[in-house]
């Protein structure tokens, strides 16, 4: 009984005095960023020790540098977490060249909620249905060519007869807003709390059409936009939008690497779970319209799995949809 005191007491003491770094695969002024830095304010008063926790931003490599960073470089004392793209699991799965992770792996801490991504055609396009997007090219743009702003309009292309001249190339996803601001591209997959709280004025000006979501359920701000699964002509077409739809089903999942000591993994899940409920925190997200459903760490990693391990043939179909190599 007096080891064990000891060995809670030394959980509890580890924090005093520590800077914990919360890293964000996205550069400055996006949603993950602004929401990371919430988190990273409130989130130390949940935490023994009440440690400092600093937002370092690495974005690159359509997010897996940050990554890679986490499963491979990041201390596994629990003194690191990150917010991840929550396309990554998905990444792994369909362009492994790049990945130096293991999705399924990952302490996963828990996430902020579902968070359904939209494809979206600015005013200027012209463009007001989805059939009409199947009759004209639209010039879309992206990141890397497995990241989940690319994939799902890659996929709708093959499957549903869309015609998205995709650009990759762009470091950020605000560069890619900014690109259709500028006209440069008139089109792209967003996350509608992103777009809620970073572009309120897009949907209160009317500056984009919404033509399809992707998620579990229609998001309830767009209960007339359809699920890409409800779109689905066949069921294999289904299980592929089922697939790529994991990404939006996570949200903005947040994770500590595989090899932290258990009892701080703990409580790392107890802060952070307890950092989601926390008034001020949802205050803060209600003020950036950024919508919170608190997922736990075994909803996220329960999501992650069947990703990861989904079947082989509709991984290789979903490859052959994105334009990828299936070997």
């Amino acid at each position: 009984m007096a080891s064990a005191t000891a060995g809670a007491t030394d959980t509890e003491n580890f924090y005093k005095n520590k800077t914990v770094l919360l890293i964000t695969s996205t550069s400055v002024g996006g949603t993950y960023d602004v929401v990371a830095r919430l988190v990273a304010r409130v989130m130390p008063r949940y935490l023994p020790g009440h440690p400092t926790i600093i937002v370092q931003n690495m974005p690159g490599g359509g997010n897996v540098l940050a990554t890679n960073y986490m499963y491979n470089i990041a201390p596994k004392d629990g003194t690191a977490i990150a917010t991840i793209h929550s396309a990554m699991p998905l990444h792994q799965v369909l362009d492994p060249r790049d990945v130096r992770y293991d999705a399924d792996r990952y302490a996963w801490l828990g996430s902020t909620g579902p968070q359904n991504e939209v494809i979206l055609v600015w005013r200027t396009a012209g463009i007001t249905s989805l059939d009409e997007a199947t009759r004209r090219d639209i010039i879309l743009g992206g990141t890397g060519v497995a990241s989940g702003i690319v994939i799902i309009p890659a996929v709708m292309n093959k499957l549903l007869g869309t015609r998205f001249k995709i650009v990759t190339g762009y470091r950020t996803s605000e560069d890619v807003n900014l690109g259709m601001e500028r006209g440069e591209v008139q089109a792209r997959a967003f996350g509608i709390d992103s777009i809620a709280s970073q572009h309120p004025d897009w949907i209160a000006e009317h500056k984009v059409t919404f033509l399809a979501q992707a998620g579990v359920r229609r998001d309830r701000r767009l209960p007339d936009v359809p699920l890409l699964t409800e779109l689905a002509r066949t069921d294999e077409q289904r299980q592929i939008f089922q697939l790529i739809s994991s990404a939006p089903a996570l949200g903005q999942p947040y994770v500590a690497p595989p090899g932290v000591p258990p009892e701080r993994l703990a409580l790392l899940r107890q802060s952070f779970a307890a950092t989601l409920k926390d008034p001020v925190f949802l205050a803060d997200a209600e003020k950036i319209r950024f919508n919170v459903e608190p997922m736990s760490a075994d909803e996220v990693a329960q999501i992650v799995h069947q990703t990861t391990h989904a079947p082989a043939d509709i991984v290789a179909r979903t490859k052959a949809a994105v334009g990828m190599a299936t070997h």
